[in-house]
């Protein structure tokens, strides 16, 4: 009896599974992995359709480090410019300001102030004035009239300083006080030609002397493009 327990029972230990660890599931997995029949991996290929759009979308690249650095200096720059541009627009806005201010009230200085009709006796108003004032001159002169004409070149320089090139000459100014002023207010071309104007004016009236024809000729000749009249003189000026 004995004897047949112990057969019995070491039946049953035998029979019994061994216990689980991890190297016996590992080399189970193993075992199926490599079975074809029960699992393992395959390549498979199917067809479909081909959107418009995959080709379209670009691949994502992050930007570069320097690039990003670059765009913000770029935008800080942008705003130092605008304020520098909009700091320069006003300093514009205000010297023309300034400069419209000051022409304008020149002008306005101008067309207030009483302007002499008259310096001395002789009439230097523009309306009693040939238009023409050097040919009408010359005319007066190769007709004879050679004091009528050195009258008229006196007379019509007057006109044009006060009336046209804004010299300040006043009813009683003499002609060293009309050289002067305009000398003052004039270049250097035109002050020369005013001053050989009343000089030839001076000898002919003062000095009782001859004025040669060629200083005459001279004087009407250059007349219009020295002392130009009305805008054209006022333009001259500045």
């Amino acid at each position: 009896m004995l004897l047949a327990a112990t057969c019995a029972e070491a039946a049953a230990t035998a029979s019994r599974p061994a216990p689980l660890n991890a190297a016996a599931v590992e080399a189970a997995a193993s075992a199926v992995r490599a079975d074809p029949d029960l699992g393992g991996k395959h390549n498979e290929r199917t067809w479909r359709f081909k959107r418009d759009d995959d080709d379209a979308k670009p691949a994502q690249v992050s930007p570069e480090p320097w690039l990003l650095d670059l765009a913000r200096w770029l935008a800080e720059g942008g705003r130092v410019l605008v304020w520098l541009g909009g700091a320069a627009a006003l300093a514009a806005l205000l010297v023309g300001a300034r400069r419209w201010l000051k022409v304008r009230g020149e002008t306005a200085m101008r067309s207030t102030a009483r302007l002499p009709s008259h310096v001395r006796e002789l009439d230097i108003r523009p309306e009693s004035l040939p238009s023409d004032i050097g040919a009408a001159a010359r005319a007066a002169w190769l007709a004879g009239e050679r004091r009528a004409a050195l009258s008229l070149l006196y007379r019509g320089a007057l006109s044009r300083l006060v009336h046209s090139l804004s010299v300040p000459i006043q009813d009683s100014s003499t002609e060293g006080d009309c050289l002067r002023l305009a000398r003052a207010a004039l270049g250097d071309e035109r002050s020369a030609f005013v001053g050989r104007l009343v000089l030839a004016w001076q000898i002919a009236v003062y000095g009782n002397r001859p004025v040669q024809t060629t200083v005459v000729m001279s004087l009407c000749d250059e007349f219009d493009r020295m002392l130009p009249a009305g805008a054209a003189g006022a333009a001259a000026t500045r």
